[in-house]
């Protein structure tokens, strides 16, 4: 198995650095790969150094001109370089069996809600998730809850978007994952 990880390419807190290590150690450790941006910076940075000390298995995908701007992963065994950045994401999303984001900033939730909306139209059926490190998540999965309450998001869409602590959770989520479904059917 190969776990999408999306990430903020600045690293946070400390807090949340030691968790994203923590994270990816504990993948590596239990057998499961890493496929992500391909940086060296940030969380990003921090999570493939992480599974790589553990002995795991990581993939890096990086659009062309990140590589140029010097931001790729010098370390990385399999880094594919792609052109565009809508490229990269599709490319994630073929070598990745599961999709979770860790904190970050306005590219991570660009790529989790896109992984999340193409399992909701039925492109793949794989399990999305939050990694909740220090309540970070809390104020989207409540701006969430306000989109079921107004009635744009169906409950059963929010209640398949794991939110889990560390990368015991993701398994156990992972495991017992029901996809709901694509969100439109022909009649």
């Amino acid at each position: 198995m190969r776990v999408a990880v999306f990430t903020g390419s600045h690293a946070g807190p400390p807090a949340h650095a030691a968790a994203a290590a923590a994270f990816a150690t504990d993948l590596a450790r239990a057998g499961v790969g890493i496929v992500y941006g391909g940086g060296k910076v940030g969380l990003m940075g921090v999570v493939a150094d992480a599974a790589l000390a553990a002995g795991g298995e990581v993939v890096g995908v990086i659009p062309q001109h990140l590589v140029d701007d010097e931001v790729a992963h010098p370390g990385l065994p399999r880094l594919e370089v792609v052109q565009s950045m809508h490229e990269r994401k599709a490319v994630m999303a073929d070598l990745a069996d599961v999709f979770v984001a860790l904190p970050g900033a306005a590219g991570t939730l660009e790529e989790l809600f896109e992984a999340w909306t193409w399992g909701m139209l039925g492109l793949h059926a794989k399990p999305t998730a939050l990694v909740d490190v220090d309540g970070f998540w809390q104020p989207l999965l409540a701006q969430l809850r306000r989109m079921v309450d107004d009635g744009y998001l169906d409950a059963a869409r929010l209640d398949a978007l794991g939110v889990v602590e560390d990368a015991a959770g993701l398994l156990r989520f992972v495991e017992g994952y029901r996809h709901p479904g694509r969100k439109w059917q022909k009649v």
